[in-house]
């Protein structure tokens, strides 16, 4: 078996782009990934259920979009995301954080990507690192 490199930050370095999906079904954008869509306040979410791949683009109020409430001191935007994750079966039990990307102007969020699991507030976080895809 080879030599593995610890990690040992957890949490996203500031200024790094984080998604998270929270156990109680609401998802987060810290600053850094909102800006990736020129900060919207609207979005649309989508899904791509062969990739598992959440997408947020920005959009015109409509049936179909959702307001973001941004926090005016962190930049950070959230949204209730609980109809979404159930109807599209996404897993949210536990708090997970994700490195988000851009694809097509639209801020993407793998499923099946590494990502961290988060308990508790940012001062007391306690985290697993999910099995790397992969080797899955």
């Amino acid at each position: 078996m080879g030599f593995e490199v610890f990690g040992q930050r957890r949490i996203p370095m500031k200024g790094a782009p984080s998604v998270t999906i929270q156990k109680r079904g609401v998802i987060s954008i810290n600053a850094a990934a909102h800006s990736l869509i020129d900060t919207a306040e609207v979005v649309e979410v989508l899904f791509d259920p062969d990739r598992q791949v959440v997408a947020f683009r920005e959009a015109e109020v409509s049936p179909c979009s959702y307001r973001l409430r941004i926090s005016p001191s962190s930049g950070q935007a959230q949204m209730a995301a609980v109809s979404f994750l159930r109807h599209y079966r996404i897993e949210h039990e536990t708090s997970r954080r994700y490195e988000p990307f851009i694809e097509d102007g639209m801020l993407c969020v793998n499923l099946r990507s590494a990502s961290v699991e988060v308990h508790g507030n940012r001062s007391q976080t306690v985290t697993t690192e999910t099995e790397d895809p992969g080797e899955l």
